[in-house]
């Protein structure tokens, strides 16, 4: 049984992984409370075999983190951080480690689940996008602000911009709570559309359309073309990775 870590930008995601599925899966959004709500959280779990992460947030985070498994399981974590090639993903970044390995554990999972060629979308505080060709070679990316990052540097750089409420997603809005709401989420869902479309050619045809991220759910309606949900998909990533060591 291994236990599998996904320090996000909003939250740290976990799931056990008994060689066939995850299971046991749960969430704590960081704040303060973090430390204390780790080994509450962790206290019903099995004792892991071993412990894998993947992060994409600051030193200080993945050692409360590390410290946590230490107290709760006595391992360490072995972090996995974004390589050349791994799982038959062959990374486009000529510095490797600069992709995000969120990112690449996506890609991982894609692959895995024999959904390459595919275009990833992963909709959180940042929009990321990524190109997988049936081979396994990432073709390349994009990142943009989330759709809701993008409605608070709105907010943050404007005076007269402020919403009284949660806008509406129309497609002409005639108030500026819903024009900013339908700008942001419709300006994601144009980019992924963009993106998937000029990427085409390169993967011989209408790629698949992969959403991920903890504003996929929403995202998902706004689109034109086809696309599936994949939930947990660094985790799972990490899944295929972990089983390879």
């Amino acid at each position: 049984m291994r236990l599998l870590l996904d320090l996000g930008n909003t939250r740290l995601k976990w799931a056990l992984h008994d060689g066939d599925d995850l299971r046991c899966r749960g969430a704590v959004a960081w704040d303060d409370s973090v430390a204390d709500a780790l080994p509450k959280s962790w206290s019903a779990l099995p004792r892991p075999a071993a412990v894998f992460g993947a992060s994409v947030v600051d030193a200080a985070r993945e050692q409360l983190v590390a410290r946590s498994v230490a107290t709760a399981y006595r391992r360490d974590v072995a972090w996995l951080r974004t390589p050349a090639a791994a799982c038959g993903v062959r990374n486009a970044y000529a510095e490797p480690q600069r992709l995000g390995v969120d990112r690449f554990l996506a890609m991982v999972a894609a692959r895995a689940d024999g959904g390459a060629p595919c275009v990833l979308a992963g909709v959180g505080t940042a929009l990321t996008l990524d190109a997988l060709d049936a081979d396994g070679r990432h073709l390349g990316g994009l990142i943009a602000p989330g759709p809701r990052l993008m409605q608070q540097s709105l907010l943050g750089a404007t005076v007269q911009v402020r919403p009284t409420h949660e806008g509406a997603i129309v497609e002409a809005a005639d108030n500026t709570t819903d024009a900013v709401a339908s700008g942001c989420w419709l300006a994601a869902a144009a980019l992924i559309e963009r993106f998937a479309t000029r990427m085409a050619p390169a993967l011989g045809g209408a790629p698949a359309l992969r959403l991920g991220g903890g504003d996929a759910d929403a995202l998902l309606p706004l689109l034109s073309l086809p696309a599936q949900l994949a939930h947990d998909s660094v985790l799972h990533g990490l899944a295929v990775w972990a089983a390879a060591q």
